[in-house]
């Protein structure tokens, strides 16, 4: 037993020892180049960079003493009113000069700055070369601090970060209002058959299941993509404005100039084409299409407004499949079982009861057949040889 409790002392010992290193190695991956050899012709700079947004300004310090980074480090500062990234800059220099009680007669900036009070300090904006390269390390330490703040404020903050998104999207997509309902359609068919139109809900950037819906097309024979998209784009938006709901903010058609089209065709019919925006989006290059504009509009693909989009499509796309097989399996079982004689619907609902599908049905042997409760020995048989002969 003290073996026993030793054993277990020695496990969480280990456990323990190997999530410390773990956090180190964490610790050291993120670690913002100090001490680190970048020049041996850079002898006594200091290094500044700066990456501000509406409400904060965050600048990063290297100093460089004989070829090495000997410091670093990031500060965030609470902007006031109308106050420059110029002035901003200033004011951290002039702290962690203090603080490091640095000497440096070379100060490399990422663009220009007067400081009249001191003539002997020299601020120098590179254009190539290593204190290029030390500029754009300093710039990166920068945007890393800032996002990781930016991470774990959201994180406290879900809303902040909703808000961020909504504002970002209504910026790339050129909106004229945030983005908080968009709905996104998609149509699934087989050569044409068992066609289904499928429509995903996205409220404050984030999917709304409850509020998906499938349409079982009803005016379309054979397989006419942009017809199918009319008519789904018609009823959804028919049937909103006849229960007095609200309207989305966006729409996006999976698909291109066609399927763009012709949901736009239905949105003119109810008269609502100028209460929201639409937008298509094309499958290969990932292109934006607006009603009316031949020229696609291409959004950086790590934007975090393009991965919306592109979930929203995958969404649509995988609900619409997902009905479309059901609907065809639901079509499949009935044709199957409808061409045998003598199979009314009582007995049908109790073959699939039974065997749970029309396949199983055509797998089953004849005394499994007969065994269903409602089927005589002469129906079994009819129905064996349907699929055997």
């Amino acid at each position: 037993r003290e073996g026993a409790k030793e054993l277990r002392y020695e496990i969480r010992e280990i456990v323990k020892k190997a999530q410390q290193i773990k956090e180190k190695i964490e610790t050291l991956e993120n670690y913002q180049s100090k001490s680190t050899v970048v020049s041996t012709t850079i002898d006594d700079v200091d290094v500044f960079s700066i990456s501000s947004d509406d409400k904060m300004a965050f600048v990063n310090y290297l100093k460089v003493n004989k070829g090495v980074i000997t410091q670093t480090q990031t500060i965030e500062l609470r902007k006031k009113l109308d106050e420059s990234d110029e002035e901003l800059l200033l004011f951290a220099i002039s702290d962690f000069r203090a603080k490091f009680e640095s000497t440096a007669k070379e100060i490399i900036v990422p663009f220009e700055i007067e400081l009249s009070s001191n003539e002997r300090i020299k601020f120098i904006v590179p254009k190539l070369g290593d204190k290029k390269n030390l500029l754009d390390l300093s710039l990166k330490n920068t945007l890393f601090y800032k996002k990781s703040r930016l991470d774990q404020y959201e994180k406290l903050n879900p809303e902040v970060r909703t808000e961020r998104l909504l504002t970002q999207m209504q910026k790339d997509l050129r909106l004229n209002q945030l983005p908080v309902h968009i709905e996104c359609f998609d149509n699934s068919n087989f050569q044409g058959d068992y066609p289904v139109s499928a429509i995903v809900v996205f409220k404050n950037g984030r999917p709304s299941k409850k509020d998906y819906r499938h349409f079982n097309v009803k005016t379309v024979q054979g397989p006419n993509d942009f017809a199918t998209m009319e008519e789904a784009v018609f009823r959804r938006y028919k049937r909103l404005i006849e229960e007095n709901e609200s309207l989305p903010q966006l729409v996006v058609i999976d698909g291109g100039k066609g399927q763009l089209s012709a949901a736009m065709n239905s949105l003119k019919k109810l008269g609502i084409e100028k209460n929201l925006t639409v937008i298509g989006i094309a499958k290969r290059l990932e292109e934006i299409y607006y009603p009316g504009d031949s020229v696609p509009l291409y959004i950086d693909k790590k934007s975090e407004s393009l991965r919306i989009i592109q979930q929203l499509r995958d969404e649509a796309h995988r609900f619409a499949i997902t009905s479309h097989r059901a609907k065809r399996a639901k079509g499949i079982t009935k044709s199957l079982l409808d061409q045998i004689d003598g199979i009314g619907a009582i007995r049908k609902r109790a073959l699939l009861n039974h065997f749970g599908s029309a396949r199983s049905v055509e797998s089953a042997s004849f005394d499994e057949i007969k065994s269903v409760e409602g089927v005589e020995e002469k129906v079994a048989k009819k129905i064996y040889n349907f699929f055997h002969e």
